[in-house]
């Protein structure tokens, strides 16, 4: 089993699904840092996408999963950050390519338009995949030095 901690965060439109991913993270081993919310209470799903980002930044967690209506705004909000690289996935290639690829250290799915098998399925293949380097590190480089917050 893996000791690795995985953030996760949603607005209410997530609450349900996180919860669910949540369940499949413990159950593989993972260690869960749920950041919010806890219910399906209106939020503002920037908020969320704030706290993740600051728990991958202290390193709190190596990698995190958010969820709000579509994974879009979310994603959006976290990846104004320079550290986090969210990649907003509706199946299992575009997670396993999100990884191998780009190095996504986020995982954005949206409840409203991905099945909870789908999502059950991209987390899966998000956590099983290894960057592949080579060529694409150079990229994942340069947005690193892109112009973005913090």
């Amino acid at each position: 089993m893996t000791q690795e901690t995985v953030a996760v965060a949603a607005d209410h439109a997530g609450f349900p699904l996180k919860e669910t991913l949540k369940g499949d993270l413990a159950a593989r081993g993972f260690n869960v840092l749920d950041l919010g919310t806890e219910s399906t209470a209106s939020v503002d799903y920037p908020d969320y996408a704030d706290r993740l980002a600051a728990a991958l930044k202290r390193g709190d967690a190596q990698r995190g999963i958010i969820v709000c209506g579509t994974g879009i705004g979310i994603a959006i909000a976290a990846n104004r950050h320079r550290h986090v690289r969210a990649a907003v996935c509706h199946d299992a290639t575009a997670a396993r390519l999100a990884r191998q690829h780009n190095d996504a250290n986020v995982l954005a799915l949206g409840a409203r338009v991905t099945g909870e098998e789908v999502a059950r399925d991209c987390l899966r293949v998000f956590l099983d995949t290894a960057f592949e380097g080579g060529r694409h590190a150079r990229r994942v480089d340069m947005l690193a030095r892109s112009n973005r917050t913090d």
